[in-house]
Protein backbone atom coordinates (compact mmCIF):
# COMPACT_ATOMS: atom_id res chain seq x y z
CA UNK A 1 0.00 0.00 0.00
CA UNK A 2 1.24 3.47 -0.91
CA UNK A 3 0.37 6.56 1.11
CA UNK A 4 0.45 10.16 -0.08
CA UNK A 5 3.00 12.01 2.06
CA UNK A 6 2.66 15.51 0.68
CA UNK A 7 0.95 17.55 -2.01
CA UNK A 8 2.71 20.64 -3.39
CA UNK A 9 1.22 23.64 -5.13
CA UNK A 10 4.06 24.51 -7.49
CA UNK A 11 2.42 27.71 -8.82
CA UNK A 12 3.40 26.68 -12.35
CA UNK A 13 1.25 28.50 -14.89
CA UNK A 14 0.85 25.55 -17.25
CA UNK A 15 1.09 21.77 -17.39
CA UNK A 16 3.84 20.11 -15.31
CA UNK A 17 5.82 17.59 -17.36
CA UNK A 18 8.30 16.20 -14.84
CA UNK A 19 9.08 16.16 -11.12
CA UNK A 20 12.27 14.69 -9.67
CA UNK A 21 13.59 14.33 -6.12
CA UNK A 22 17.31 14.78 -5.54
CA UNK A 23 19.66 12.06 -4.28
CA UNK A 24 18.83 12.70 -0.62
CA UNK A 25 15.09 13.14 -1.16
CA UNK A 26 15.05 16.65 0.33
CA UNK A 27 14.77 18.75 -2.82
CA UNK A 28 12.19 18.60 -5.58
CA UNK A 29 12.64 19.92 -9.13
CA UNK A 30 9.63 20.48 -11.39
CA UNK A 31 9.35 21.69 -14.98
CA UNK A 32 6.45 22.93 -17.05
CA UNK A 33 5.10 24.24 -20.32
CA UNK A 34 5.38 27.68 -18.70
CA UNK A 35 9.10 27.44 -19.66
CA UNK A 36 10.32 27.37 -16.06
CA UNK A 37 12.07 24.97 -13.71
CA UNK A 38 11.23 25.31 -10.02
CA UNK A 39 13.11 23.95 -7.01
CA UNK A 40 11.61 23.23 -3.60
CA UNK A 41 13.04 22.22 -0.23
CA UNK A 42 10.86 19.37 1.05
CA UNK A 43 11.11 18.49 4.75
CA UNK A 44 8.71 17.00 7.31
CA UNK A 45 5.68 17.51 5.12
CA UNK A 46 6.58 21.17 4.48
CA UNK A 47 7.84 22.68 1.25
CA UNK A 48 9.53 25.96 0.38
CA UNK A 49 10.34 27.23 -3.09
CA UNK A 50 14.06 28.04 -3.28
CA UNK A 51 14.54 28.82 -6.97
CA UNK A 52 12.67 29.67 -10.17
CA UNK A 53 14.98 28.91 -13.07
CA UNK A 54 14.24 30.62 -16.36
CA UNK A 55 16.41 30.14 -19.41
CA UNK A 56 14.34 28.02 -21.78
CA UNK A 57 12.24 29.50 -24.56
CA UNK A 58 9.74 26.65 -24.84
CA UNK A 59 8.05 23.94 -22.76
CA UNK A 60 10.53 22.16 -20.46
CA UNK A 61 10.02 18.41 -20.77
CA UNK A 62 12.35 16.84 -18.24
CA UNK A 63 14.79 17.51 -15.39
CA UNK A 64 17.54 15.32 -13.91
CA UNK A 65 19.71 15.71 -10.79
CA UNK A 66 23.42 14.95 -10.95
CA UNK A 67 25.05 12.85 -8.22
CA UNK A 68 25.87 15.04 -5.19
CA UNK A 69 29.56 14.21 -5.41
CA UNK A 70 29.60 16.75 -8.25
CA UNK A 71 27.80 19.42 -6.23
CA UNK A 72 24.22 20.60 -6.61
CA UNK A 73 23.63 20.31 -10.35
CA UNK A 74 20.47 19.90 -12.40
CA UNK A 75 19.94 19.33 -16.13
CA UNK A 76 16.84 20.42 -18.03
CA UNK A 77 15.72 19.93 -21.63
CA UNK A 78 13.14 21.69 -23.72
CA UNK A 79 11.17 22.01 -26.93
CA UNK A 80 13.48 24.98 -27.66
CA UNK A 81 16.21 22.43 -28.69
CA UNK A 82 18.40 23.34 -25.70
CA UNK A 83 19.88 21.46 -22.77
CA UNK A 84 20.76 23.65 -19.78
CA UNK A 85 22.90 22.49 -16.88
CA UNK A 86 22.26 24.49 -13.72
CA UNK A 87 24.61 24.69 -10.72
CA UNK A 88 24.12 26.05 -7.22
CA UNK A 89 26.95 28.24 -5.94
CA UNK A 90 26.72 29.98 -2.56
CA UNK A 91 22.98 29.44 -2.50
CA UNK A 92 22.34 30.84 -5.98
CA UNK A 93 21.36 28.76 -9.00
CA UNK A 94 22.85 29.78 -12.34
CA UNK A 95 23.28 28.05 -15.73
CA UNK A 96 26.82 26.71 -16.00
CA UNK A 97 26.48 25.19 -19.48
CA UNK A 98 24.06 25.44 -22.37
CA UNK A 99 24.08 22.87 -25.19
CA UNK A 100 22.60 23.83 -28.55
CA UNK A 101 23.67 20.86 -30.66
CA UNK A 102 20.21 19.58 -31.61
CA UNK A 103 17.93 20.72 -34.42
CA UNK A 104 14.65 19.77 -32.78
CA UNK A 105 13.00 19.33 -29.38
CA UNK A 106 15.17 17.69 -26.69
CA UNK A 107 12.84 15.25 -24.96
CA UNK A 108 14.90 13.46 -22.33
CA UNK A 109 18.03 13.93 -20.22
CA UNK A 110 19.74 11.34 -18.00
CA UNK A 111 22.97 11.47 -15.98
CA UNK A 112 25.35 8.53 -16.18
CA UNK A 113 26.17 6.54 -13.03
CA UNK A 114 28.65 8.63 -11.04
CA UNK A 115 31.34 5.94 -11.43
CA UNK A 116 31.69 6.99 -15.09
CA UNK A 117 32.24 10.68 -14.33
CA UNK A 118 30.09 13.73 -14.95
CA UNK A 119 28.30 12.63 -18.14
CA UNK A 120 24.84 13.53 -19.43
CA UNK A 121 22.83 11.89 -22.23
CA UNK A 122 20.18 13.90 -24.11
CA UNK A 123 17.64 12.48 -26.58
CA UNK A 124 16.06 14.59 -29.30
CA UNK A 125 13.28 14.55 -31.88
CA UNK A 126 16.00 15.00 -34.54
CA UNK A 127 16.82 11.32 -33.95
CA UNK A 128 20.14 11.92 -32.23
CA UNK A 129 21.35 11.28 -28.69
CA UNK A 130 24.10 13.56 -27.42
CA UNK A 131 26.61 12.38 -24.82
CA UNK A 132 27.93 15.41 -22.93
CA UNK A 133 31.10 14.73 -20.93
CA UNK A 134 32.76 17.12 -18.50
CA UNK A 135 36.54 16.87 -18.74
CA UNK A 136 38.57 19.18 -16.51
CA UNK A 137 35.72 21.66 -16.35
CA UNK A 138 35.04 21.69 -20.10
CA UNK A 139 32.07 20.03 -21.78
CA UNK A 140 32.59 17.81 -24.83
CA UNK A 141 29.79 16.40 -26.99
CA UNK A 142 29.40 13.18 -28.97
CA UNK A 143 26.33 12.51 -31.09
CA UNK A 144 24.72 9.14 -31.84
CA UNK A 145 22.25 8.72 -34.70
CA UNK A 146 19.89 6.63 -32.62
CA UNK A 147 16.50 6.56 -34.39
CA UNK A 148 15.49 7.55 -37.91
CA UNK A 149 12.33 9.46 -36.99
CA UNK A 150 12.95 10.80 -33.49
CA UNK A 151 14.20 9.80 -30.06
CA UNK A 152 11.90 10.17 -27.05
CA UNK A 153 13.85 8.71 -24.12
CA UNK A 154 17.25 7.58 -22.88
CA UNK A 155 18.38 5.65 -19.79
CA UNK A 156 21.80 4.47 -18.55
CA UNK A 157 22.73 0.94 -17.55
CA UNK A 158 23.98 0.66 -13.95
CA UNK A 159 27.73 0.61 -13.42
CA UNK A 160 27.40 -2.65 -11.44
CA UNK A 161 28.10 -5.50 -13.83
CA UNK A 162 25.56 -8.37 -14.06
CA UNK A 163 26.73 -11.37 -12.05
CA UNK A 164 29.33 -9.43 -10.06
CA UNK A 165 27.57 -10.26 -6.77
CA UNK A 166 28.23 -13.97 -7.34
CA UNK A 167 31.83 -13.64 -8.47
CA UNK A 168 34.72 -14.17 -6.03
CA UNK A 169 36.41 -10.96 -4.80
CA UNK A 170 39.08 -9.64 -7.12
CA UNK A 171 42.04 -7.39 -6.43
CA UNK A 172 41.70 -5.90 -9.91
CA UNK A 173 39.85 -2.63 -10.49
CA UNK A 174 36.50 -3.46 -12.11
CA UNK A 175 36.05 -2.38 -15.72
CA UNK A 176 32.88 -0.36 -16.18
CA UNK A 177 31.22 -0.55 -19.59
CA UNK A 178 29.05 2.40 -20.56
CA UNK A 179 25.66 1.35 -21.96
CA UNK A 180 22.45 3.23 -22.68
CA UNK A 181 19.02 2.28 -23.95
CA UNK A 182 17.00 4.61 -26.19
CA UNK A 183 13.35 4.65 -27.25
CA UNK A 184 12.11 6.14 -30.50
CA UNK A 185 9.27 7.11 -32.82
CA UNK A 186 10.19 4.09 -34.98
CA UNK A 187 8.50 1.88 -32.32
CA UNK A 188 11.92 0.51 -31.33
CA UNK A 189 14.18 0.52 -28.30
CA UNK A 190 17.92 0.12 -28.88
CA UNK A 191 20.87 -0.71 -26.63
CA UNK A 192 24.16 1.12 -27.20
CA UNK A 193 27.64 0.44 -25.86
CA UNK A 194 30.76 2.55 -25.84
CA UNK A 195 33.82 0.82 -27.31
CA UNK A 196 37.13 2.63 -27.81
CA UNK A 197 35.45 6.00 -27.55
CA UNK A 198 32.74 5.19 -30.10
CA UNK A 199 29.08 4.41 -29.40
CA UNK A 200 27.89 1.29 -31.21
CA UNK A 201 24.46 -0.32 -31.41
CA UNK A 202 24.27 -3.81 -29.95
CA UNK A 203 23.06 -6.31 -32.53
CA UNK A 204 19.61 -7.03 -31.10
CA UNK A 205 16.98 -4.31 -31.53
CA UNK A 206 14.25 -4.39 -28.89
CA UNK A 207 11.29 -4.76 -31.24
CA UNK A 208 7.86 -5.57 -29.75
CA UNK A 209 5.88 -2.31 -29.57
CA UNK A 210 3.44 -1.29 -32.30
CA UNK A 211 3.58 2.48 -31.68
CA UNK A 212 6.03 5.12 -30.46
CA UNK A 213 8.20 4.11 -27.50
CA UNK A 214 7.62 6.92 -25.00
CA UNK A 215 9.98 5.96 -22.16
CA UNK A 216 12.74 3.50 -21.32
CA UNK A 217 14.21 2.61 -17.92
CA UNK A 218 17.19 0.36 -17.22
CA UNK A 219 16.73 -1.30 -13.83
CA UNK A 220 19.31 -0.72 -11.07
CA UNK A 221 21.47 -3.73 -10.30
CA UNK A 222 22.84 -5.25 -7.11
CA UNK A 223 25.03 -7.63 -9.12
CA UNK A 224 22.61 -10.47 -9.86
CA UNK A 225 23.31 -12.34 -13.12
CA UNK A 226 20.62 -10.61 -15.21
CA UNK A 227 19.67 -7.19 -16.55
CA UNK A 228 16.20 -5.70 -17.02
CA UNK A 229 14.86 -2.86 -19.13
CA UNK A 230 11.30 -1.50 -19.02
CA UNK A 231 9.77 0.17 -22.08
CA UNK A 232 6.39 1.85 -22.48
CA UNK A 233 4.54 2.98 -25.55
CA UNK A 234 1.59 4.67 -27.16
CA UNK A 235 0.38 1.13 -27.90
CA UNK A 236 -0.77 1.12 -24.21
CA UNK A 237 1.72 -1.58 -23.22
CA UNK A 238 4.65 -1.89 -20.85
CA UNK A 239 7.23 -4.53 -21.75
CA UNK A 240 9.96 -5.92 -19.50
CA UNK A 241 13.10 -7.02 -21.36
CA UNK A 242 15.33 -9.49 -19.52
CA UNK A 243 18.90 -10.44 -20.34
CA UNK A 244 20.34 -13.50 -18.61
CA UNK A 245 23.54 -13.32 -20.67
CA UNK A 246 26.36 -11.41 -18.97
CA UNK A 247 27.69 -10.54 -22.42
CA UNK A 248 24.47 -8.56 -22.87
CA UNK A 249 23.41 -9.71 -26.32
CA UNK A 250 20.11 -11.54 -25.85
CA UNK A 251 16.96 -9.76 -24.61
CA UNK A 252 13.67 -11.56 -23.98
CA UNK A 253 10.45 -9.49 -23.87
CA UNK A 254 7.50 -10.05 -21.55
CA UNK A 255 4.36 -7.90 -21.53
CA UNK A 256 3.86 -6.50 -18.04
CA UNK A 257 0.38 -5.21 -18.81
CA UNK A 258 -1.82 -3.69 -21.50
CA UNK A 259 -3.36 -0.52 -20.11
CA UNK A 260 -6.51 1.37 -21.10
CA UNK A 261 -4.59 4.37 -22.45
CA UNK A 262 -1.17 5.51 -23.62
CA UNK A 263 1.68 4.89 -21.15
CA UNK A 264 4.01 7.86 -20.78
CA UNK A 265 6.53 6.96 -18.09
CA UNK A 266 8.22 4.03 -16.35
CA UNK A 267 10.55 4.32 -13.35
CA UNK A 268 12.31 1.71 -11.18
CA UNK A 269 12.70 1.78 -7.42
CA UNK A 270 16.27 2.20 -6.19
CA UNK A 271 16.59 -1.56 -5.61
CA UNK A 272 15.20 -2.40 -9.05
CA UNK A 273 12.38 -4.69 -7.87
CA UNK A 274 9.36 -2.35 -8.17
CA UNK A 275 8.33 -0.51 -11.32
CA UNK A 276 6.17 2.63 -11.30
CA UNK A 277 4.01 3.19 -14.38
CA UNK A 278 2.06 6.35 -15.30
CA UNK A 279 -0.05 7.17 -18.32
CA UNK A 280 -3.13 8.64 -19.87
CA UNK A 281 -5.46 6.72 -17.51
CA UNK A 282 -4.52 9.33 -14.87
CA UNK A 283 -3.07 6.69 -12.52
CA UNK A 284 0.31 5.73 -11.15
CA UNK A 285 0.57 1.99 -10.59
CA UNK A 286 3.32 -0.01 -8.87
CA UNK A 287 4.30 -3.44 -10.19
CA UNK A 288 6.37 -6.23 -8.65
CA UNK A 289 7.51 -9.57 -10.03
CA UNK A 290 6.11 -12.57 -8.16
CA UNK A 291 8.09 -15.70 -7.31
CA UNK A 292 6.38 -17.37 -10.29
CA UNK A 293 7.80 -14.71 -12.63
CA UNK A 294 4.50 -12.88 -13.16
CA UNK A 295 4.27 -9.11 -12.83
CA UNK A 296 1.57 -8.14 -10.35
CA UNK A 297 0.14 -4.67 -9.64
CA UNK A 298 0.56 -3.99 -5.93
CA UNK A 299 -0.87 -0.47 -5.78
CA UNK A 300 -2.75 2.17 -7.76
CA UNK A 301 -2.71 5.90 -7.07
CA UNK A 302 -5.17 8.19 -8.81
CA UNK A 303 -3.29 11.33 -9.76
CA UNK A 304 -4.49 14.45 -8.02
CA UNK A 305 -6.84 12.61 -5.66
CA UNK A 306 -4.34 11.62 -2.99
CA UNK A 307 -5.78 8.12 -2.82
CA UNK A 308 -4.08 4.75 -2.97
CA UNK A 309 -5.94 1.52 -3.52
CA UNK A 310 -4.80 -2.09 -3.75
CA UNK A 311 -5.05 -3.12 -7.36
CA UNK A 312 -7.62 -5.54 -8.66
CA UNK A 313 -5.31 -6.25 -11.59
CA UNK A 314 -3.78 -9.32 -10.02
CA UNK A 315 -2.82 -10.90 -13.33
CA UNK A 316 -0.98 -9.02 -16.06
CA UNK A 317 -2.26 -9.27 -19.61
CA UNK A 318 -0.25 -11.64 -21.74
Amino acid sequence: MVSIINSIDTAHEDMIHDAQMDYYGIRLATCSSDRSVKLFDVNNGQHTQVADLRGHEGPVWQVAWAHPMYGNMLASCSYDTKVIIWKETNGTWEPCYEYNGHESSVNSVAWAPHEFGLILAAASSDGYVSILTNKDGNWEAQKIKAHNIGCNAVSWAPAVQPGSLLEPPSTQTPTHVKRIVTGGCDNLAKVWKEENGEWLSECQVLEAHSDWVRDVAWAPSIGLPHSMIATCSQDNRVIIWTNEDTAGNSWTPKILNTFSDVVWNVSWSITGNILAVSGGDNKVSLWKESLEGQWVCVSNVNKGEGQSTPSTEAQPDQ
